[in-house]
Formats: C-alpha cells, structure tokens, sequence
C-alpha cells in the first residue's frame, strides 16, 4: 500500500531539501524591487522580478542595519542572502541578509565611501563654514553657459539687484572633463575677487550630477577663501560638493536668492530706519529744548539780577509790613497816650489850680499841705493860677472843727 503525508511533512521534506543545496543557503540574485512594504515590526518584504519571474523576499529588522538606503518600486538591486521554505504556507521565498543598489547602486556606495572619508578628515564641519555675504556686489557663477539653471540664476540675481555685477564661467558639468572644468571655475572667481560663488547646475540622475561627488571638485571648494553656495540639481538631490560648501542650496534660484539681498526690501528697510531715525530725533530734540527750557528758568530765577530783584521785592514787603506795624503801634500809643494825658489832667495840679485852688509850698520847694511843716516867719510860696505869691507865716492854726 501507498504511503500517505501529511502536508506538514511534505512541507518538513521540502525545506530540508532547500537546507542541504548548498548553493541556495548563500547566493545573490538580481532583479527589479516590487510590491515593498516596511512593516510596523521593522521587516522589509518586498518582491524581486525580472522579464521571466519573481521571487518573494523578506528582510529581517536584524539585518536591516547594513541597508544604506530607502528601498523603492522600480530599484534595480542586488540581495544577497538565503533561498528557504516557509513550512506553514508552504512556499519558498528569499530571506535577504544584504541588499545593495545595481549600476547606480554602485556609484552611491562609492560616494557613501568618499562622503564618509570627507567627513573623517573634517571637511563637513562647521567650524570650517565661511558666512555668506549679506550684501554683495560680485557673483561669481561656475555652472554651464547653456540651460535653466544659469537663466534662473541670472533672472533671479538681477531682478532682487540690478546692481550686482554677475561673472560666469562657463563650466563643463558633466562628463569625462567636468571636474577639472569646475575645479578652473573655482580658481577663477577667486581671481577676480568675487563676494560669492554659485556652484552648480540643473537637475539629472546620480550619473549626470557625478562630477560633484568627486573629490578634487569638494578640496577645489574647501580651499576656496570665497564663501562657496552649492546649487546642484533639485531639492532632494544631494552631492559631495552640498556638504563641503559654505552653504547649500536647494535649487540654482534658491542659490541666487540666497547670494543676492533683494534692494527692494533693502530700501524700504532703509526707508524704516530713516522713518525711525527721524522720529527718535526729533523725540529727542524735543526732550532736549525742554530741558534747555527748564534750565533757562532755572538760571533765570538763580541770576544775581534776578535774586536782586526777589530780595527787592521781598524789602519792600517788609517794609510795608513793618510799616504797617509801626502805624497801627503809632496809633495804639497815641490813643493810650491820649488816655493817660486824660487820666494826668485828673491828676494834675495845674489842672487844680485853673479850677480856683492854690497850694503852698516852702523855701525848699516842699508842698506844705500840714501846719505841723512850717513855723510862724517862715517863708512860702503860694502858687494860684496866674503866678506865684510868696509871702511869710505870721501865725497858724486847725481849721475849726
């Protein structure tokens, strides 16, 4: 009787046929990428083909480390790896240790190498960068005489300056003699002492921009004393000469914007400041004339001639008010002297005498107002309102009581 398998043992017999060939546990096959999906988990699976075939592949995350680049529909590659069966599905597929790029693929290794050796030697650095002149009056340019990227450059340059003066030399930019061509141009805007120099040109494949991965163009652009913009084909080309150059631009008309300062913006920041500089001048000349006022009423008020005038002025307050004093004084002692004159005619005996009395006084000038004072023959003098009577005591007695 027929022996009967299972399907896992079918599959078991097969993979271990797949183990033992020796040639399909090491081998490289070269195809087109198609169907490629990279996985949440970190694994590559993608399709190889050609015009009579395809293989299914799958590369690990642990092996993804050696990939230099991002795989795509259409990339022509290598794998290298191992041919196996998976059991469960039942079907072979290529398990991918290393994947590298097919004709181009080979000049991207070679420039990963030169990049990577620049890089070592401190080419790339920074420290290394010259900065680029906000304003110029020289360009130079080292591109081809022909084509859109010269065009761009020349339109753009002159349409943010009129007034930079644009120096070209028409460079070689791609094939056998373009290195050495753009290597002279470098030289030759160091000649004519240009502000800043544009290197670059249009748009190609890796083939067509080779010559600025080339390492005698990058040395021609690190020992340049001119600060050097690297414009070399469009935004997501990249090359040897964008990471030693002083800057990088993404395309020629970037370049040019970013080497020539637009004068309109020039003027009407010119004309900002002017607007500023006026208005801060005459805030300024304002402060200072009342400042200088202020001091002129100061130094008016502290003058001699002005002080004079104050103390004046203050004299003559006093005087009216010590004049003023001294009249109602006058007056408060001529009204009490009137009062006490009033006060002494009551009191006085001359007063007395004008009212019909007389009084006696003695030799001495003594008021004899007692009969005790005076002696019979002594001598008086009796005062009445018109004179004086002098006359002698003959006798005296008490008036009768």
């Amino acid at each position: 009787m027929q022996n009967v398998y299972t399907v896992g043992q079918v599959n078991a017999y097969i993979k271990n046929m797949f183990t033992q060939d020796f040639m399909l546990q090491s081998l490289s096959v070269k195809g087109e990428v198609s169907n490629c999906k990279y996985h949440s988990s970190g694994h590559i699976y993608f399709t190889l083909k050609d015009e009579k075939g395809t293989i299914a592949c799958v590369m690990f995350s642990g092996n993804r480390a050696g990939l230099k680049f991002r795989m795509a529909e259409g990339q022509q590659v290598i794998v290298n790896g191992t041919v196996d069966v998976y059991e469960r599905d039942g079907k072979y597929q290529m398990y991918a240790r290393e994947i590298r790029q097919d004709g181009a693929g080979a000049l991207y290794e070679r420039f990963e190498r030169l990049k990577t050796e620049l890089e070592e030697r401190g080419m790339f650095a920074k420290e290394y960068k010259q900065p680029i002149p906000k304003y110029i009056s020289r360009l130079g340019v080292v591109t081809a005489q022909t084509g859109a990227a010269v065009r761009d450059i020349i339109q753009i340059a002159s349409r943010r300056n009129p007034y930079v003066q644009i120096i070209l030399y028409p460079a070689i930019v791609q094939g056998d003699m373009a290195v050495q061509s753009i290597v002279n141009g470098i030289h030759a805007m160091e000649h004519y002492r240009v502000d800043t120099i544009i290197v670059g040109r249009g748009g190609g494949s890796i083939e067509d921009l080779w010559a600025f991965n080339e390492e005698a163009v990058a040395q021609a652009i690190f020992d340049c004393p001119i600060p050097v913009i690297s414009a070399v084909g469009h935004e997501t080309d990249t090359t040897i000469a964008d990471f030693v150059a002083d800057l990088r631009a993404p395309t020629p008309s970037a370049a040019a914007e970013l080497a020539v300062y637009d004068i309109e913006q020039l003027q009407e920041r010119m004309s900002e400041y002017a607007y500023t500089m006026q208005h801060l001048c005459r805030n300024r000349i304002s402060r200072y004339r009342n400042r200088l006022e202020h001091y002129r009423m100061q130094l008016r008020y502290l003058s001699p001639a002005n002080q004079i005038r104050e103390k004046r002025t203050y004299m003559m307050k006093l005087e009216e008010t010590l004049q003023g004093h001294m009249e109602r004084t006058l007056s408060d002692k001529r009204h009490r002297l009137a009062l006490y004159i009033e006060q002494m005619k009551g009191l006085s005996p001359l007063e007395k005498l004008n009212q019909g009395y007389a009084y006696a006084a003695d030799g001495q000038g003594r008021t004899v107002n007692r009969i005790s004072q005076v002696e019979p023959g002594d001598e008086l003098h009796v005062y009445v309102k018109d004179g004086v009577i002098h006359t002698k005591v003959t006798d005296r007695g008490k008036m009768p009581g």
